[in-house]
């Protein structure tokens, strides 16, 4: 089995909703906002090449929504998902399974495409593979609150189902993939799925928005954007205790700078031990 990071650019969110009730100057250490308190993130997306399995997490925003969209995100970087699949060796119609951690649009956007230049036929960006979602997070992207309305897109989503395309990953704790385990958490959104990847002798975790990045590790570090707080400072304490007793490497699907970190408990709580580049461990 192999593991290689697809880049899908970089985007800009609002520091404060990025780090909830964390005040400004401690933030901004980790994460220095421009003149409008904008943050950079990364959407890093992974490739998981297992024999004739060829499995991609997550998708980025893609590139369909239209400039009034794209003005409040301030898509930027060199970097796009067919490039980083062309360096990788493939194209889109090699994708076997595209596992979606939850149905946001910075999740999951670039899995649908405008068929024509009219854009007003909608087509899967990887017409050959299984597009994974779980039955209880689709009817809650599908019926969305009025909280998430605006991160459940869908012209993102429907057309996986019209497709005929779309599985759902069972919730009874087993996983249809062999190559990584799925931990559930319900803070950010309802039934976001991380993937615990067994590699050789490590466990790697795509950390997703449980942890969007080095500087969301303190407990009190959670997003505006979770629909329930309280439950994922539970979520994040019983993870990174995990994580710490067993050794887990925590993959960063938003951290600008940093793709990989180790934990270790300090008089403070759990905190980073070593960053390093997942290519430094493969």
């Amino acid at each position: 089995m192999e593991l290689k990071i697809i880049h899908t650019g970089m985007f800009k969110l609002d520091g404060g909703a990025m780090f909830g009730v964390v005040p400004k100057s401690i933030w901004q250490r980790t994460n220095p906002p421009d003149d409008k308190n904008l943050c950079s993130w990364a959407m890093r997306s992974l490739l998981i090449e297992d024999g004739d399995r060829l499995i991609l997490i997550d998708n980025g925003i893609g590139d369909k929504q239209d400039a009034k969209f794209l003005q409040h995100y301030y898509l930027h970087g060199d970097q796009n998902l067919d490039d980083s699949l062309k360096k990788a060796g493939y194209q889109p119609s090699d994708i076997t399974d595209m596992f979606l951690t939850h149905l946001h649009f910075d999740h999951c956007g670039g899995g649908v495409v405008y068929k024509d230049k009219a854009q007003e036929k909608l087509e899967l960006k990887f017409p050959n593979a299984k597009y994974w979602s779980n039955e209880d997070h689709w009817q809650w992207a599908t019926e969305p609150n009025a909280r998430e309305k605006a991160s459940f897109l869908k012209e993102n989503i429907l057309p996986m189902q019209a497709s005929g395309h779309l599985n759902f990953v069972p919730l009874d704790g087993s996983s249809p993939f062999p190559q990584f385990d799925i931990h559930l958490v319900d803070g950010h959104t309802d039934k976001q799925m991380l993937p615990k990847i067994k590699y050789k002798d490590k466990t790697i975790v795509f950390a997703a928005d449980l942890l969007p990045s080095v500087g969301h590790i303190p407990l009190p570090y959670v997003m505006g954007y979770d629909v329930r707080p309280l439950l994922t400072l539970k979520e994040k304490e019983a993870f990174l205790n995990e994580a710490v007793d067993k050794g887990y490497i925590l993959f960063f699907e938003h951290d600008p700078i940093n793709e990989c970190c180790t934990l270790k408990r300090t008089e403070k709580g759990v905190r980073v031990d070593e960053t390093f580049f997942l290519r430094d461990i493969l």
